[in-house]
């Protein structure tokens, strides 16, 4: 299973907490994402992500076990012109900070389902790719952020193993064509790869375990 390398996700609560960031309350996080607020029209986010943030739909991202302070982010960057995304960008401007970190820390209190890479022709590429990156052309592994498991790199990196290869592919597009600009060091690997070269290291991502 992907790890979270030492994290401990209480001290870090307690940490923003500290820091003055609204201390999370995950049931409440859990409520808000299974049901929604219909007096807001904001709709559950399982009808998108799944339950338990396991989506079942390849365009829509599995969320299940994210790291939670990359959730809160992404959240926060969908109402910035950094991360416009139509949908996304209404719902995430209807939720305060509070539910923001609520429903991060649901979501990262999750368990994760796992994914299968599907083309046996390219795993290979994909493999070389994320663990050794593509040197000639300073494209870095993608193992060293994103861990060798995709486990992702709590605070900095996401969880990547299992995600859905039509929605990795679709984000290394938008930070190629920068459709999406809330990460300048994935928009500039991104420059850097070929659309055969995307889809292998997507499609051995959705294998990673």
């Amino acid at each position: 299973m992907a790890s979270f390398v030492t994290f401990n996700p209480a001290i870090a609560a307690d940490a923003a907490h500290a820091a003055g960031a609204p201390k999370a309350d995950p049931a409440k996080g859990g409520s808000l994402y299974d049901t929604g607020d219909n007096a807001r029209g904001l709709p559950a986010c399982a009808s998108c992500h799944g339950a338990a943030g396991n989506s079942a739909i390849a365009t829509n991202p599995k969320l299940a076990g994210q790291v939670d302070t990359y959730v809160h982010k992404q959240l926060v960057d969908f109402t910035t012109p950094a991360r416009n995304q139509p949908i996304m960008t209404t719902y995430a401007k209807m939720l305060t900070e509070q539910e923001k970190t609520d429903i991060a820390a649901y979501l990262f209190s999750q368990q994760a389902k796992p994914g299968a890479a599907r083309n046996k022709d390219t795993l290979d590429l994909g493999r070389k790719i994320y663990r050794g990156g593509i040197a000639d052309r300073g494209v870095a592994a993608c193992a060293s952020c994103h861990g060798a498991t995709g486990g992702g790199l709590p605070a900095q990196y996401p969880r990547l193993a299992g995600q859905h290869q039509d929605y990795t592919l679709a984000q290394l597009q938008n930070f190629k064509g920068g459709a999406r600009s809330n990460s300048p060091q994935m928009g500039a690997l991104a420059k850097r790869m070929s659309d055969e070269e995307m889809k292998a290291v997507a499609d051995y991502i959705a294998g990673l375990k």
